[in-house]
């Protein structure tokens, strides 16, 4: 055993995954979590079945943590998706593949993920301490010496910071860990809820609240310029939208809304069609079903929650017969399916959003080692940095990948 002590502060996934390497390595590894229970945001993770990681290619996978993914090249090169799931296995936890690279259990627990660290850290000889709150790092001349913790010193020859960031507070993550770094020197580039739901313009969301779309093209307009889209599935809620394809959106939006920018969503309910295809299907529809009127007619084009929509936003008359829409009200139908528009007047608070964005800037810390440049002996892993990417198991991956490189590296520092 190595006479060297390290403290990993906070018991995510990424702390978890540190302290395990370090102690590991043959380090004296203390794990402080300030609440009861480590782990809890992993519990509630992917809908409570836990995304761990996606077996997309390291290319396509860093592409989706946008400007900051270079960052990660280099822990990712050292323990990326193959390590990881190989890890999980050798622990023995089942996994499996689903749609779109991801990776889950396979009994489809989250809490299985963490009843596996919490037995692998018993077995490395961490000493996990919960209900320990750090108040404070300890440094001096630009050295970790250690933290305090409940108001007491208590010494280490390195510190692990992965408290998390903002979002979901109540599981813990309720932003400590910028306070911390930024004591240590840090520049924190502003934090804001990301794969949080968005808030829309007036009443239409909510006229069909519960309504979940799969399967639909979405485009975002910013001052009146298409940005991105995204393809998947919607659910409309009291306030707005929601669903994987809107969590997806949602970065951008927030930037957007934060400048004082106006944001608008444009939803294509038939991307399989374009407009042509789409016309000779109404043509069809409404000769074959003539005598019917057009408010049943459309439910074999709409779910029944949005026909009363579609009627109120083109102005069509529901009672009337459908062989008698005439060209320019079939072309007002054509239109609103491909390019139903809704304003983004806001975004949900923290406490809906799956991640935080923002947070310690990349440039002040080595990507080699996720040692911090301000503070020697110091290290900073997982959501507490400026790394976030779209859902799909990539922000799990990253956390794992710096707690694991943090891990080791504050082990074998000289």
């Amino acid at each position: 055993m190595s006479h060297r002590n390290i403290i990993v502060v906070g018991g995510g996934a990424a702390g978890l995954m540190a302290a395990g390497q370090a102690a590991l390595e043959g380090t004296q590894t203390v794990l402080l979590e300030k609440m009861k229970k480590p782990g809890r945001k992993i519990c509630i993770s992917g809908k409570g079945r836990c995304n761990i990681t996606n077996v997309a290619d390291l290319r396509d996978f860093i592409g989706h943590f946008g400007r900051t993914g270079r960052f990660l090249h280099q822990a990712f090169s050292q323990f990326f998706s193959p390590e990881l799931m190989d890890f999980f296995s050798m622990q023995g936890l089942e996994l499996v593949t689903e749609r779109g690279g991801r990776v889950f259990p396979a009994s489809g627990r989250a809490y299985d993920v963490l009843d596996m660290f919490v037995k692998w850290l018993d077995e490395c000889g961490v000493n996990v301490k919960r209900s320990a709150r750090v108040e404070e790092l300890l440094i001096s001349n630009g050295q970790i010496q250690g933290v305090i913790c409940n108001g007491e010193k208590i010494e280490a020859d390195a510190v692990i910071l992965t408290t998390g960031g903002a979002s979901y507070p109540i599981t813990g993550s309720t932003g400590d860990g910028y306070r911390l770094a930024e004591s240590a020197g840090h520049t924190l580039i502003p934090i804001r809820p990301a794969l949080v739901p968005l808030e829309t313009a007036g009443h239409t969301a909510g006229k069909m609240a519960g309504l979940s779309l799969r399967n639909i093209c979405v485009r975002m307009y910013i001052n009146g310029r298409k940005h991105r889209q995204a393809f998947g599935e919607l659910v409309y809620t009291e306030f707005g939208l929601t669903g994987p394809v809107i969590l997806t959106l949602s970065g951008d939006a927030v930037d957007a809304l934060r400048n004082k920018e106006k944001v608008s969503l444009s939803i294509d309910l038939k991307p399989a069609l374009d407009e042509q295809k789409l016309d000779a299907r109404l043509l069809r529809d409404f000769a074959s079903r003539g005598r019917e009127e057009l408010q049943s007619v459309l439910r074999a084009l709409l779910p029944k929650e949005m026909v009363s929509v579609c009627l109120e936003h083109t102005g069509i008359e529901p009672a009337g017969m459908a062989c008698q829409l005439g060209a320019k009200k079939r072309g007002l139908l054509r239109r609103w399916l491909k390019d139903f528009r809704l304003e983004v007047t806001g975004y949900r608070p923290f406490e809906e959003a799956i991640i935080t964005a923002g947070g310690v800037d990349t440039r002040e810390i080595n990507p080699r080692t996720m040692e911090s440049k301000k503070t020697r002996g110091l290290y900073i892993a997982g959501e507490l940095l400026d790394i976030q990417a779209d859902t799909g198991g990539y922000n799990l991956q990253a956390a794992f990948s710096t707690g694991w490189l943090a891990g080791r590296s504050a082990a074998s520092r000289e």
